[in-house]
């Protein structure tokens, strides 16, 4: 039976709704601000031919990667194990596997009821040790492990030992064993120990139905040279004077990390665990010697959660969520479990590495292929203290700037470079089957900038969701802490229904702010509670967003610019402009009154200078370059032009009054005959 089996038959179709939004964690570290961003690829993408899941590893002296899988055949192809260890070769992307042992030759079974899983590995000195506990196998889905041992290989994982007499641990603790990887065969630590966290009860908690929620993760040491010697054992027991204290008495240990979160705890068609699924699991800890950080990869049943601490016992704190979503996942977009980061496939900075997890078959129709040793990029970028140097400049879209990580609450399919490619007419949305009170869509940046605006663009609308069902407000991350920006106006008024989409664009200005982070939040809407999305774009500039019409999409004039009249409208691209390659253009030869337009904010009671370049051709007499008050057809300033064979540039004073927008606007009555104007950047600032 494969652990992936029983965990998706617990999670039963059930009709209605389940649960209430997640409440509060109890306990949880606090937020890390040590990463400035962190991103994890949506699927594996350096998957091998081999069969089995859990796969913790270790590094060993000769440069090969040795790992253990659970229920599977590992890279036999032929005979299946409970447990089973295989040497992999290479690089991600040109990875080689040769299963070497399994079964009983292994590690024990020390109860019948139970079956034998692999929970960590460690290379030290060219000798390998493999943790392997018992987990229950019945109907409660491998609820519960009271036992576990440490194998030795001194042959590079072909023939192993350990004490068949009786585990190592027992009694429910400290039974799921995972070892600090610090290197290649333990290179990087040098104080003569060999590390290793650990669970107790259970290698995670979700499913228990039997034991107490722990939720806590302990830390263990022994001498490198003792590691299968029970006795040597010592226990972290908290700290005196900021230093480590140690007891060999395992009921005096305390945690070093304990996160009673819950995800997940409301779905519509899933049974969660009473609260939700919980965050400590079996995963693995690295030392990430590059950034002398040590990061501990866990999971839940839908989400990967990721922990860093400047030492082995703490602070832990967290750093990510990385949120695929409910079932079906696809082969574009799944989680995992197992989550372990080999320090082999960690660079020489420390800020690209590969992530390891497997799926079960069963998790998802047509995701099979990732039931076997998977990897995924992962980066991450450490906080430095920035200036902002970004002068304003409406034409830089800072979503697209170097190092610019999204962010959001998850990805229906995945498509998480819909966000800054600069195409409008494309959807993706952050439906996971969770009753959830909020979206998000931004982004994180690894430097800081000043902003003051932010362009998004609504994906498709559906019968049950896809807007905010709260009016969407700014926020800004500076240093870690996300905080709502002050005076921000929407252009249009989001409307928090159906109506708001599909591919519209909604700008939202602000107080020019500093910022490592920015993103839209707001109420989950429609029925299954989810947004969509086409597009985030973020500006430091006027009040006049793409003035220069850079940034239109195709030849066809499109939001954030509107077209008013019957007759022809569009975009030239290279050759027409005023400055830049783009330009908008109207044509006819009708006597309609034409014009393109925007819908700007603006702050009450104050004064600007509208300006803007026009050219036409030497028939026109009616043409006009103005602002109207807010969305209404009431001019309250406007300039008159006629011919003009060549760019003039045409200013426009004015004061807002009472209004909180304008719509600015350039055109014309036609004579009657074919006639034409191009109109290029168009400003709007305050005097």
């Amino acid at each position: 039976m494969r652990i992936g089996t029983c965990l998706v038959t617990l999670v039963t179709v059930a009709g209605g709704l389940v649960a209430a939004s997640p409440p509060a964690s109890a306990t949880a570290p606090p937020e890390s601000t040590f990463f400035a961003t962190a991103g994890v690829e949506e699927h594996g993408t350096a998957n091998t031919a081999s069969d089995g899941d859990l796969w913790p590893s270790c590094w060993s002296d000769d440069d090969n990667l040795y790992a253990a899988n659970g229920d599977g055949k590992g890279f036999s192809g032929s005979t299946g194990y409970d447990t089973a260890v295989s040497r992999i070769s290479g690089t991600p992307g040109n990875l080689t596997g040769a299963t070497i042992a399994g079964g009983d030759a292994v590690g024990s079974v020390w109860n019948s009821a139970y079956n034998r899983k692999p929970t960590g590995m460690v290379c030290v000195d060219g000798t390998i040790y493999l943790a392997v506990q018992d987990l229950k196998k019945d109907t409660n889905a491998f609820d519960e492990a009271d036992a576990a041992s440490i194998s030795k290989s001194t042959d590079h994982g072909h023939t192993w030992t350990w004490d068949h007499s009786a585990p190592m641990f027992g009694n429910f603790a400290f039974t799921t064993i995972m070892f600090l990887d610090y290197g290649k065969s333990g290179a990087n630590n040098t104080d003569g120990y060999v590390y290793a966290y650990g669970l107790d009860n259970n290698w995670r908690d979700s499913y228990s139905g039997v034991v107490a929620d722990p939720q806590d993760m302990y830390l263990g040491r022994v001498p490198k040279d003792s590691v299968q010697n029970r006795a040597a054992w010592q226990f972290y027991a908290g700290t005196s004077a900021s230093a480590p204290t140690w007891s060999s008495d395992i009921n005096a240990r305390v945690p070093v990390l304990t996160d009673t979160s819950r995800r997940y705890s409301a779905m519509y068609t899933g049974t969660p665990p009473p609260g939700g699924y919980s965050v400590i699991g079996q995963g693995g800890v690295v030392y990430d010697k590059p950034l002398n950080r040590y990061i501990y990869t866990s999971w839940t049943e839908f989400t990967f959660e990721f922990y860093d601490s400047p030492t082995p016992y703490g602070p832990w704190q967290h750093f990510l969520t990385k949120d695929f979503g409910g079932y079906p996942w696809t082969t574009a977009k799944h989680g995992g479990y197992g989550v372990t980061i080999p320090s082999k496939f960690i660079s020489a900075d420390g800020t690209n590495m590969w992530l390891q997890s497997n799926v079960c078959p069963c998790a998802s129709a047509g995701v099979t292929s990732v039931y076997n040793y998977s990897l995924r990029r992962m980066t991450v970028s450490p906080y430095a203290p920035t200036t902002p140097t970004n002068a304003p400049d409406d034409g830089r879209n800072l979503a697209q700037e170097p190092g610019t990580v999204p962010i959001e609450k998850s990805l229906h399919y995945g498509n998480v470079a819909y966000y800054n490619d600069g195409v409008l007419a494309q959807t993706d949305d952050d439906w996971n089957d969770e009753n959830k009170s909020t979206s998000w869509w931004g982004y994180t940046w690894p430097r800081s900038y000043t902003v003051n605006k932010v362009a998004y663009t609504t994906g498709n609308m559906f019968s049950d969701g896809g807007w905010f069902g709260t009016a969407p407000t700014v926020q800004v991350r500076v240093n870690g802490v996300w905080t709502t920006v002050t005076g921000q106006q929407s252009t249009p008024a989001y409307p928090t229904n159906n109506t708001a989409g599909p591919n519209k664009t909604y700008v939202f200005s602000f107080d020019p702010t500093t910022a490592d982070g920015v993103r839209i939040i707001g109420g989950a809407g429609g029925t299954r509670t989810f947004t969509s999305i086409a597009e985030l774009q973020v500006y430091y500039g006027g009040a006049v967003t793409d003035p220069g019409f850079e940034k239109q999409p195709t030849s066809t004039v499109s939001a954030p610019w509107t077209v008013e009249g019957p007759d022809q409208h569009g975009i030239d691209r290279g050759g027409q402009q005023h400055s830049g390659t783009n330009n908008a253009w109207i044509r006819t030869s009708s006597k309609n009154w034409n014009a393109v337009t925007q819908v700007v904010p603006v702050k009450p009671n104050t004064s600007y200078r509208l300006t803007g370049w026009i050219r036409d051709t030497a028939n026109v007499s009616g043409g006009y370059f103005g602002v109207r008050a807010g969305t209404t057809s009431s001019v309250l300033a406007e300039t008159h032009y006629g011919s003009q064979p060549s760019y003039g540039q045409l200013t426009v004073p004015f004061t807002s009054g009472s209004n909180t927008t304008m719509t600015i606007y350039a055109g014309y009555w036609s004579p009657g005959a074919d006639s034409w104007i191009q109109v290029d950047d168009v400003a709007l600032t305050p005097t």
